[in-house]
């Protein structure tokens, strides 16, 4: 399973800049950018909060979840 972080987009859909958005929601920019660039590990509820307030989008605008697609090696012979 995979969350797959679509914050770029909405930003660009915004039109908002990194930097904008850092110093509205009150994060750096690096830890903006990792969550941006879905290396984040998890996010706070307070923090995904923020984004979408300034945003102006749900909370499903920017995360979606994506299944695994099977490997053929883990399917039975």
């Amino acid at each position: 399973m995979a969350i797959v972080v679509n914050l770029d987009v909405m930003m660009a859909k915004r039109k908002i800049s990194l930097n904008e958005l850092s110093k509205e929601v009150g994060l750096t920019n690096v830890n903006l950018s990792i969550l941006k660039n879905g290396k984040a590990k998890g996010v706070r509820f307070e923090t995904l909060a923020s984004i979408c307030k300034v945003l102006d989008c749900q909370p499903g605008d920017i995360l979606e979840y994506r299944e695994d697609p099977v490997q053929e090696s883990a399917l039975p012979a």
